[in-house]
């Protein structure tokens, strides 16, 4: 195994950001991190990357611990923040060329313009960090990140930022390089992870709630069906929950998201249960299941007291 990740567990306080996350990644394998924020994802990044001391736990990358080894560690890992940290009165190039010395690479000017040409930097090369876009600011951080030619790579949002031709591109070279690295990917939007991953990991409240193959995730949804439902008065989630056919409910921004079998329609149920509640629905949708839509599901807070 390339990553290993054994009952990581990171503690602020008396709140856990990442509680007992256990997972492996295979070399040459693209790992999408699903979560809404504040669900671990990063947390767990940088534990990986050895910016951040997890509590409890072990992770080892490549055969090296992140507590033990992290000089070893960091040698044969590239790693791309969420936020960015760029120098931003360097030029593109100068900027290169102070990390290809860090990393101690042989023809350094031989690589950067190899990845001035894979990141499309090649006409903003001359110019200042500070003076680009963020999309561009992206491809400088994503050309820092595998400098080394790492084995393993983590991404945290990579295409935030990028204009929808950068996103094809930055989306392409992900997909190349995960050919032949082991790649950690973070992102919230679930078509790229779709697009872009063999495997899935959704994290919430800093749980594991889902670990799949990214074709097992997609048939897992099917035969499902979606109800968005608004009602004018606050309703007990509990009763939603004891519908026959109901298998999930969540609550999004007031709206109820009530998850059922494909073959069972439950509105007549809800509509009975806001009768016999003195309720009224002034909103209801029915629709088939989507990726996103199961992923609402997974990692919606539900509200026990509504």
């Amino acid at each position: 195994m390339s990553v290993i990740v054994n009952n990581i567990t990171k503690i602020y306080g008396s709140q856990k950001a990442v509680d007992a996350l256990s997972f492996e990644v295979n070399s040459g394998e693209v790992l999408g991190f699903l979560g809404p924020n504040g669900a671990g994802k990063t947390t767990t990044m940088k534990i990986l990357a050895c910016f951040l001391p997890q509590s409890e736990g072990e992770a080892i990358v490549q055969g090296f611990d992140v507590s033990k080894d992290p000089l070893a560690v960091r040698k044969i890992l590239g790693y791309l923040p969420e936020h960015n940290p760029l120098y931003l009165d360097m030029y593109v190039v100068e900027y290169l060329r102070m990390v290809a010395s860090i990393h101690r690479i042989k023809n350094p000017l031989g690589r950067i313009d190899e990845l001035l040409e894979i990141t499309g930097l090649n006409k903003e090369s001359k110019k200042k960090i500070g003076s680009l876009s963020k999309g561009y600011r992206q491809r400088v951080g994503l050309a820092q990140a595998i400098i080394h030619d790492p084995k393993v790579l983590i991404l945290d949002e990579p295409t935030s930022g990028l204009d929808p031709n950068q996103l094809v591109e930055i989306r392409s070279l992900i997909k190349t390089l995960g050919q032949d690295k082991t790649v950690i990917f973070s992102s919230h939007i679930m078509q790229e992870v779709e697009a872009l991953c063999d495997r899935v990991i959704i994290l919430n409240e800093g749980k594991l709630v889902a670990d799949d193959p990214i074709a097992s995730l997609s048939s897992r949804i099917k035969g499902h069906s979606i109800l968005q439902v608004a009602f004018e008065k606050n309703m007990d989630i509990a009763r939603l929950r004891g519908l026959p056919g109901v298998e999930n409910v969540s609550i999004d921004q007031g709206v109820f998201i009530i998850t059922s079998a494909a073959d069972t329609d439950v509105r007549s149920s809800v509509f009975d249960l806001a009768v016999g509640t003195q309720n009224r629905i002034q909103h209801m949708q029915l629709e088939e299941a989507s990726v996103e839509k199961v992923f609402q599901t997974l990692t919606q807070k539900t509200n026990k007291d509504a």
